[in-house]
């Protein structure tokens, strides 16, 4: 992976730690809404790990395979997969 590790790593341990609440929370019998609003915010942390490691690799293995013919098209639709996932087509 190409992506800044040290910055992917605090996203996941921030989230990690706000899950681990979010089950405490759900144990205490909390506040819907404020259990909700917690989930939202690792939702959030999430996507800005992957972002980060997407944009990392569109960066890296994907700017190197337009240099090789045989693999451009392979990537383009690795790329095309992560994009579906995203908006559910």
């Amino acid at each position: 992976m190409h992506a800044d590790k040290k910055k992917v790593t605090r996203y996941l341990k921030t989230a990690q730690g706000q899950i681990e609440g979010i089950m405490r929370m759900v144990d205490d019998d909390r506040y819907c809404v404020d259990i909700s609003n917690q989930v939202l915010a690792v939702q959030s942390l999430l996507k800005k790990a992957n972002h980060e490691i997407l944009k990392a690799h569109i960066n890296g293995c994907i700017k190197t395979a337009f240099t090789d013919q045989n693999q451009e098209e392979e990537k383009i639709n690795e790329v095309m997969r992560i994009l579906d996932k995203y908006y559910q087509v």
